[in-house]
């Protein structure tokens, strides 16, 4: 299978200012890059999940790096097909929807690596909660992850709060796709006196890419937000075809 286009996505926490003259220029390299997806911009950073032929996401990234002064780090993955067939950027109140304001600072310390996380999830002390929508669940999670039935993320601070007891659940384990949803609730769970709360670093899709199938406590395929629909432990388009989301 020839596998044409490079997906990547990628997000920061970032002060931005001037998020019209931002978009417009966006827009400008998306569309002279051939480059398709969605960009997120708010004044708390960015969010994208886009796509291109390779040597036109090498050129984007660059593009990128310079008008945000940053350096991306980004997950990768490829298919044969173009998996977005529209180039859009929107500005929104926040770049991840949790409807509260977070200080990102308070979750420094909490992030675990890939080849740190099956260790932190096997301990018995440690409940571990997929902090996704329960559609995506329903593709595959990690092995004895508490499924919160949530429709929208920002439902899950009031799950938290009926669920979970800081006294009682020393260690907590959060994880989601690619990293943004548990940079904005690792620092909440520090703020409801979690003693010890641990993030997976680039989430799912970098856990997946670095962890050996053979090593994996990935259970299912991991639902994506383009016409993949998932991706399996291989990041390659999963089976999930006729997979009903919401």
């Amino acid at each position: 299978m020839n596998e044409n286009y490079q997906i990547i996505t990628f997000y920061e926490f970032k002060a931005l200012g001037n998020l019209p003259e931002i978009k417009q220029s966006l827009k400008n390299a998306m569309r002279e890059n051939s480059i398709f997806g969605t960009i997120i911009l708010a004044s708390e950073g960015f969010n994208a999940a886009v796509c291109g032929s390779v040597q036109n996401i090498e050129t984007f990234i660059l593009l990128f790096e310079t008008l945000f002064d940053t350096k991306l780090d980004y997950k990768s993955s490829f298919y044969s097909e173009r998996p977005f067939q529209r180039a859009k950027v929107k500005i929104k109140p926040e770049i991840i929807t949790l409807k509260q304001t977070i200080d990102i600072e308070k979750g420094i310390g909490t992030h675990a690596k890939s080849d740190e996380w099956n260790k932190i999830i096997n301990d018995s002390e440690t409940i571990v909660l997929d902090t996704r929508n329960k559609y995506e669940v329903q593709a595959g999670t990690f092995k004895n992850a508490v499924n919160p039935q949530i429709d929208s993320f920002s439902q899950l601070p009031e799950f938290v709060e009926k669920n979970f007891n800081p006294n009682k659940h020393k260690k907590v384990a959060i994880f989601c796709t690619g990293g943004i949803r548990c940079e904005k609730f690792a620092p909440l769970m520090k703020e409801l006196d979690f003693a010890e709360v641990y993030q997976l670093e680039g989430g799912i899709l970098r856990y997946l890419a670095e962890i050996p199938a053979g090593e994996s406590l990935w259970e299912g395929e991991c639902f994506v937000f383009d016409e993949r629909i998932t991706v399996d432990d291989n990041l390659r388009k999963g089976n999930a075809d006729d997979f009903s989301a919401k």
